[in-house]
């Protein structure tokens, strides 16, 4: 592949992934698509039910499966290290557009809030969307979607041959010094405060949830065997996902975890 070739293909990739984000706010709010979690036609709820199964069951394993260890060394046999992050971040918005395309919605309400419920429950969907885009700059938005990957390749015409680079450290600052994981506990908020809850959407919310909460456990294990004691004495520091005001890094230890990982 040539750098050329993976550049276009890494700006693919991204722009893909841009699609498939901001359809991602309107499919779950309910607003701006022809189909979303509660409206685009209704089929018998058990057919209904299968189908939304099976393909929050494949968004999962397409995922995991794409992020393992094992699965990045095999695809590095077929493609150069700068293509590895493109290649899975296409894939997830591919599987994303799938998943919009063959949602069956359920629309039997579970709750409706109104007035001041209503109003909060809407607040806290954006506030938990704002949290997933601040928590996704301060990782490096364009590491995260494989483009700097790309850019950096294409400018120093190493497309076949790996970065001579260390792990990058985990993030403290920010977000990070309240939760672990600010953007799982952002996408949570996205999944569950709705003013109005139906079928479709509780199963919607659950499996993702049930999703994120396995590929936590798995990202925990990696984080500890990349960064060791220091990831650990962060574990016992800062909840994972929910923040709680006795839990919590100062500014000045979260500056002294970053200064320790880098050096």
């Amino acid at each position: 592949m040539t750098r050329y070739l993976c550049l276009a293909y890494g700006l693919l990739a991204y722009g893909g992934f841009l699609v498939a984000a901001l359809a991602l706010v309107g499919f779950i709010g309910d607003f701006g698509l022809p189909k979303t979690l509660n409206a685009g036609g209704e089929v018998d709820g058990l057919f209904a039910l299968a189908v939304n199964s099976c393909l929050i069951l494949l968004f999962g394993l397409q995922h995991s499966l794409m992020a393992r260890p094992g699965f990045k060394q095999w695809l590095a046999e077929f493609l150069p290290p700068a293509a590895e992050r493109p290649t899975f971040i296409l894939a997830t918005a591919l599987m994303l557009g799938l998943l919009f395309l063959l949602w069956q919605p359920i629309p039997a309400d579970i709750w409706v809030a109104e007035g001041i419920a209503g109003g909060v429950l809407t607040a806290g969907f954006w506030l938990g969307w704002l949290i997933v885009g601040l928590a996704a700059g301060l990782t490096s938005h364009l590491e995260f979607t494989g483009l700097g990957q790309v850019l950096r390749a294409f400018r120093h015409r190493r497309v076949r041959r790996p970065q001579a680079t260390g792990p990058r450290p985990f993030e403290t600052r920010s977000l990070y010094r309240f939760v672990r994981h600010p953007m799982y506990t952002g996408l949570l908020m996205t999944f569950w405060l709705t003013p109005r809850m139906t079928v479709g959407q509780l199963l919607f919310a659950a499996g993702m949830t049930g999703y994120l909460l396995i590929g936590l456990r798995f990202e925990e294990q990696d984080l500890e065997r990349r960064y060791g004691r220091r990831y650990r004495a962060y574990q016992r520091r800062v909840p994972a996902l929910i923040p709680r005001p006795s839990a919590s890094l100062s500014g000045q230890e979260a500056q002294r975890q970053v200064a320790q990982t880098r050096y």
